[in-house]
């Protein structure tokens, strides 16, 4: 609850000081002083259940039972956000001459994360994923003289639009369907017995809905292009943080709302992984743009996360939030070394290591630890989900498949380290002029060190130490 107060507050802190301050470098400033309030105070609200205002939320929202599991996903997300902000902040200066208006859209799509990790009801599920899309749909296209950015952000509005009333749709079957009549969670929660001819259409428009949102084959399409239009330094934010937000939303609806029933909707989950992690690997091998790639890898990377649905048991919560830890901070870690490059492709990683032996360096580990290899959260993660995938006791072969796809991630992500140790400068990056300053390096380094602990030591940095 203080998370979804303080970042809509600061949201619009942020607008006001739009109007207010010229400077473009002190919005950023502003908004990291917003952003370590908001963690504090959830991490309160975490530990010592304080509210900064006692609201009646109805039962609309989850702030009393069972907190501590949405609360230490958003303290997590928060984290990576602030991350974010102190990694890429001069970066989202350079997108336009609206810096204090940015800042203002990512704290708005913040409140709908917290929304989305809380909600009781499926209106809160609807209106916490249009808040968090409706901001995107602007920052998607904020790079207003980049033609692709303005295609990526309208293809993006179309495709969301589309997802949207398919999820209006799903949420009036489900109400028509089920007894009492009522759009809350408990309300719905179905038994063992067979699903009605409503709840049945209206599960599978919410499944194909939430699909569209996480970019899960085969309704991913928009993603690639949405992803490489973008401004960089937004596709980094949206990849990350919004990704894991849709993600716990998915798995809690289908937890609380279908769990009981997850027998008769489970096949069309393995159906769903299977393509995404195939699609999204085999895709991401083919492409020259380090940016592209990612996105592809994204797709894939969202397959691993589809096992919290098909586990839907202790280890997959855990896994959900470890895997969404993981994957924002080393994907935030390779944008921002991405971002300060000329040549996107693979070829303008050539050399780097020589040039800005850092910077590969970093690079190297967030790599590796997308790949899931040991030693990294990366791998940490896909091992609990795998985990937690075992323990349900069938479909055992989706597991295989998915070791099988984590092998294949291995070339792809292994080229752009090949290129930048063992390739020698092209032109573009011999001659590149970097904007990188100490600052930066010692960041990215922070990060790289989390991301080793989170590896090393999973359970005591962030499952024991947060949701206790």
């Amino acid at each position: 609850m203080n998370e979804i107060l303080l970042t809509a507050v600061w949201g619009i802190v942020m607008m006001l000081a739009g109007a207010f301050v010229k400077n473009k470098s002190i919005p950023k400033y502003i908004a990291i002083g917003g952003l370590l309030i908001t963690i504090f105070a959830t991490c309160r609200e975490l530990y010592y259940q304080q509210l900064i205002f006692d609201i009646d939320v109805k039962g609309m929202l989850n702030v009393e039972r069972d907190v501590s599991f949405h609360l230490t996903f958003l303290v997590a997300m928060l984290v990576c956000t602030l991350f974010y902000f102190l990694l890429n902040g001069r970066d989202i200066e350079k997108v336009g001459n609206n810096v204090s208006e940015y800042f203002a859209l990512i704290f708005f799509i913040l409140c709908g994360v917290g929304i989305v990790a809380s909600f009781n009801t499926l209106l809160m599920l609807f209106i916490g994923i249009e808040i968090i899309s409706i901001p995107l749909y602007i920052l998607t296209g904020a790079d207003k003289r980049n033609l692709k950015s303005n295609e990526a952000g309208l293809k993006y509005f179309l495709m969301g639009a589309f997802s949207t009333g398919i999820m209006l749709m799903g949420i009036a079957f489900i109400y028509g369907g089920n007894e009492s009549g009522s759009f809350f969670l408990d309300k719905i929660n179905l038994g063992t017995g067979n699903m009605s001819v409503l709840t049945t259409i209206g599960l599978v428009l919410l499944m194909i809905s939430l699909s569209f949102k996480v970019s899960a084959a085969p309704f991913h399409f928009w993603t690639p292009d949405v992803y490489d239009g973008a401004p960089t330094v937004f596709t980094s934010f949206m990849s990350t943080i919004v990704k894991a937000a849709s993600f716990f939303a998915f798995a809690r609806l289908f937890d609380n709302a279908f769990g009981t029933m997850q027998v008769q909707w489970q096949k069309l989950i393995v159906l769903i992984t299977a393509a995404t992690l195939l699609i999204g690997n085999l895709t991401a091998v083919f492409q020259q743009s380090v940016k592209r790639m990612l996105a592809y890898s994204s797709i894939a990377q969202a397959g691993f996360m589809l096992f919290a649905l098909f586990a839907m048991n202790g280890k997959a919560k855990e896994g959900l939030v470890l895997y969404g830890t993981a994957y924002s901070l080393a994907t935030i870690g390779i944008f921002a070394v991405l971002i300060k490059m000329n040549d996107y492709t693979i070829d303008g990683f050539n050399g780097l290591a020589k040039k800005q032996p850092v910077l590969a360096f970093a690079a190297t580990i967030f790599l590796l630890s997308l790949t899931g290899i040991p030693l990294t959260a990366g791998f940490m993660a896909k091992f609990y989900m795998l985990m937690a995938a075992v323990d349900r006791g069938n479909n055992i072969w989706l597991v295989v498949l998915a070791v099988l796809c984590a092998a294949i991630s291995a070339y792809y992500y292994f080229r752009v380290i090949q290129a930048m140790y063992f390739k020698e400068n092209n032109e573009v990056t011999a001659q590149q002029e970097w904007d990188v300053t100490p600052s930066f390096k010692i960041l990215l380094l922070v990060l790289v060190g989390i991301i080793i602990l989170l590896g090393i030591f999973p359970n005591q940095l962030l499952i024991d130490w947060l949701w206790y």
